[in-house]
């Protein structure tokens, strides 16, 4: 009987990799399946209407420069756009919760 209540060692190495691997593998089609971040181009001739106005591509453009940490003064330039014109992006941008914010899908 003395032999029946021994417990059996199981290693746990092998299953700890095992489950390692899984993750890994877990991660990697996570990736695959998630919704990749598109390219944005400032100079983008789409970004601005006819009057100079920005499109809702273009609102979107200075959004995401913003939240790669880029100023104001740095936004107005790329987009060619006045640097009151960015503030009020910036604003904006704050306002729907920043880097937090829902990004809009670009066309």
């Amino acid at each position: 009987m003395a032999a029946k209540q021994q417990a059996h060692h199981i290693d746990p190495k092998p299953v700890l990799e095992l489950i390692a691997s899984i993750e890994a593998d877990l991660a990697r089609l996570k990736g695959m399946l998630e919704p990749q971040p598109e390219q944005f181009d400032p100079a983008n001739p789409h970004n601005k209407t006819c009057d100079g106005k920005l499109t809702p591509d273009g609102v979107e453009c200075c959004y995401r420069m913003f939240d790669e940490g880029k100023s104001r003064y740095s936004v107005s330039q790329a987009m060619k756009i006045s640097f009151a014109a960015a503030t009020h992006r910036f604003n904006a941008w704050r306002k729907a919760g920043g880097e937090k914010r829902v990004r809009s899908l670009m066309g």
